[in-house]
Parts: structure tokens; sequence; C-alpha cells
């Protein structure tokens, strides 16, 4: 190309600064973007060339996109649940998901799904792994598909994490629907066949299919945890779960199978940079050794750990061993909300209120959120501003009140609590632009929720 011709490409111009998602003196950088063909082609000073289009982000800061590794969209029609709002863990489980799962139609599922991921994007997230864990014989719909189209629709990349169990887990009352369960062969052929359907092993993958129980523990058989991380590697995709979230996953742990839960998961296979589990709030040394040295990764939930009083977890103190750090929203109905950047902003706060001023930086937890996630998702083409990546980019703006007076701009993201997104861009499309998702009614969606919510908390039956 001679520097004459005329180019399609995007520009990014006049950002005060840059977090790269990098570490050491790579975190930040300033300059203008050239995006071409999706992705960076150039960082600095760039020269205008005819037919460049010119995205202002004059007094903004620009960030990679934001990757969040463990969420439950279906949740975001169940929010602030009044019996279950001051409960923990176990029975928020018990009086939240599982007293209300059979009331999610594909209206409802949909209307979720669209919520959630407009949040995500709107706090600047490109890229979710969804644990949907619902996948019962009498839906008459394809949650898979469901969710899905509506990543595409919104332009986000997503990893479904497809869940189940094997094993009805028992609750202190018998008048709860216990949630879905298929035996181990049923679930691996329908994971298979989502496998064949939708999974994209790229490193740029916008579709992505893992294994993902609900609990290594609870959820199946010791024998039926090394079935699946070996199906699993055989299809060649990853394994999540949840783990050691509260005091009681590790007093079962050790009562049950005589170790401890990172432990009991290695010995059946469950370890490795193709593996990763959200929350990891209890955790002794040995088990973070454990997973520093396997590469297996945490998507850090502070928010969610913080409302069910389950805890915090060690994340700063894996990172410091060279672990994979990621982090996540978790489900609104455990969080009353999926905004990446209040997220960011607890994620800060929470370790230094444990551990001292110095126990984490922004920019630490701005890696997390973007290169960390991406890592976790084994997804190396995204999550760092760099020439040659994917261009998943966010402009934040600086335009509020909480914006004035910083002596670092750059910072912002993170330290300034609720986000101000301007606009996100998806390998260089935009997604937002200047805060609002183009086609996106949003008014009407809010008001559809509204009527969803208000017909799931008074029906009693459904076939959904």
């Amino acid at each position: 190309m001679t520097a004459h011709a005329p180019t399609h490409d995007l520009v990014v111009r006049n950002a005060r600064g840059i977090l790269t998602g990098l570490r050491g003196a790579a975190e930040r950088r300033t300059g203008d973007l050239r995006i071409r063909d999706g992705r960076i082609a150039q960082i600095g000073d760039i020269p205008a060339l005819p037919g460049d289009r010119v995205l202002d982000a004059r007094g903004g800061v620009v960030t990679p996109g934001l990757v969040s590794t463990h969420h439950h969209l279906f949740q975001s029609m169940l929010k602030g649940v009044p019996s279950a709002i001051d409960a923990p863990l176990e029975t928020w489980l018990r009086l939240v998901p599982t007293s209300y799962w059979n009331r999610l139609d594909e209206d409802a599922l949909q209307t979720a799904a669209l919520v959630g991921m407009a949040e995500l994007l709107l706090s600047g997230c490109t890229t979710v792994a969804d644990h949907h864990y619902l996948f019962a014989d009498s839906y008459r719909y394809d949650p898979a598909a469901v969710l899905f189209e509506t990543a595409d629709r919104l332009g986000l990349r997503l990893v479904l994490a497809r869940g189940g169990t094997t094993r009805t887990r028992a609750f202190d009352t018998d008048d709860i629907l216990p949630t879905p369960t298929e035996p181990l062969d049923v679930m691996l052929r329908r994971v298979g066949d989502l496998v064949s359907r939708y999974h994209d092993p790229s490193p740029d993958s916008r579709r992505r299919i893992v294994i993902a129980p609900n609990t290594p523990t609870w959820g199946v058989t010791p024998d039926e945890l090394r079935e699946l991380a070996h199906a699993a590697r055989a299809m060649g995709i990853g394994l999540h779960s949840h783990l050691s979230e509260t005091g009681n996953y590790v007093r079962y742990c050790r009562e049950t199978h005589n170790m401890r839960p990172v432990q009991f998961v290695a010995e059946h296979g469950w370890t490795g940079p193709d593996v990763w589990f959200a929350h990891l709030v209890h955790l002794d040394h040995s088990e973070i050794a454990i997973l520093a040295e396997t590469g297996t990764g945490m998507a850090h939930c502070p928010q969610s750990n913080c409302r069910l009083g389950s805890g915090i977890a060690p994340a700063p103190d894996l990172d410091r061993l060279g672990g994979r750090v990621s982090l996540a929203v978790d489900g609104a109905a455990s969080n009353e909300a999926c905004d990446m950047a209040a997220e960011m902003h607890c994620a800060w706060m929470v370790h230094r209120a444990a551990h001292g001023a110095a126990a984490i930086r922004c920019e630490d937890v701005l890696r997390w959120s973007t290169a960390g996630g991406a890592r976790v998702l084994g997804l190396p083409d995204l999550g760092t501003v760099a020439e040659g990546q994917v261009a998943d980019l966010v402009v934040h703006g600086l335009d509020q009140p909480r914006h004035a007076g910083l002596f670092d701009p750059l910072i912002a993201p993170v330290a300034s609590g609720a986000g101000s997104v301007r606009h996100v861009l998806s390998a260089g499309r935009p997604v937002v632009v200047d805060g609002a998702i183009p086609g996106l009614d949003l008014p009407a969606l809010l008001h559809h929720a509204r009527a969803v919510v208000t017909r799931i908390a008074r029906q009693e039956d459904l076939v959904c």
C-alpha cells in the first residue's frame, strides 16, 4: 500500500493514555491507535491517511475490552429476591436458583441474557464466560442457542461453560423441584453436539464451549470427574466449575475425601492451563502453590463473595506466584448487577481492606480483568493493547464529577468506581457508541424485564 492509497482503517485519536493490560514498563502507553482488519496495526504518532475513519477518544483512557470469566446470565431476572437478600450461599442456592429455575421460559432467558450482556457491554466487557447449568428435558427451547444468538446480536464473545449435574443435591426442605440432572453419557453427548455446532478453537474465537459441572465435589462422582476431564481433552475444550466458595466446600471435601478441594481436583485430572475455577475463596498455601504450578486459573468474583458473606479470595497471592488470575461478575442474583467496572473497583478495595494499602494496584486489577481473563479462557490474541492484537478496545470517558481532580487519570477506570464507558470496539467494530448500544431500545428492554420479573414472582406452575 502506497502512502496515498485510500484505507478503510479506524484510527483512535486524542486519548489521554492507554492502559495496555501488560506488565511492567509496558503497562502504559501514549499515542493513537490504527486499527486494520480488526486488529491493532500501529500505536503512537500516527499520520492521517486518505480514507481513515476517526474515533475521537479526546480526554478518555483506552483499555483492552474487559473479560468476565464466570457468569450466570439467567440470573439477571432473579436479582434481590427478598427471602434470600441476607442469606449465605447454601441457603441462597435453595431460595433463588433452585426455587426459581423452573419458571424461566424462553422469553425469561432471552430477556435475562439481553439485560446481562447489555450491562456487561456498557461497562466495557467484550468477552464473557457464561456458566449455564439449566438444560432440562422439559424445555421446549435450546438455552445454548438463545445465549449465542444474544451474544451475536450485541457483538460479545461468548464462552459457554456448559454446566449440569448427574446427582441431585439435597436441601433442607422437600418443597423444591430439584434442578435438572442427566446421566454422564447424555451430558457428554450433548456437550459434543454443542462443540460441533459452536466451538471455534481459534485464538480470537467468538464462540467457545467448555465442560462445566456445577461443582466437582457435589455435582458428579469422583469417577465421573475423571471421565469429564478425559472427554474434554479428547474434544479439545476446557474445564470449568465452582470451587472452595465457602468453608463448607473445604469441610465436605476433608470429611468425604480426606483432602482439601484443590488437592481433590488435582487427583482427578482437573488442574492445568485448560482448567479454571470460580471463587477459590478458601485456599491454604499448598493449594495456591498447586494452582500456580499447574497454571490452573482463578475467576475472582469479589462482589458476589462479599454479598454472600463468603470471604475474599487470595487473588494477589496467586498472582504473585505467577498464577493465572482473572475477574468475573458472577450471577446477578448474588451481585444484583453485572458491571465489570464496579467489579474492578471492588477488587481494588477489598484486598486493601484485608491486607493493607499496598496489597494491590489499579494496574494489577486492570490486568486481571483483561489479559488475565483472556489467558484463563485460552484466547491469547485478546486482552492487551499491543500491535497485532485483536482490537477489542474500550474508551473510558473522564467527564463525570468523580473524575475531576485526578492527578493520574489513567487509573480512573478502576479507582473512580462506577464506570463511564464512552465507546467499545469488538475486533474494531463499534458495539457501544457514545455510551449506547446501537440498535438496542434500552427503555423498552427495561420495561419488558419488569414484566418478566412480575410474572416469575407470581407464577406457581410453568411448563417451559
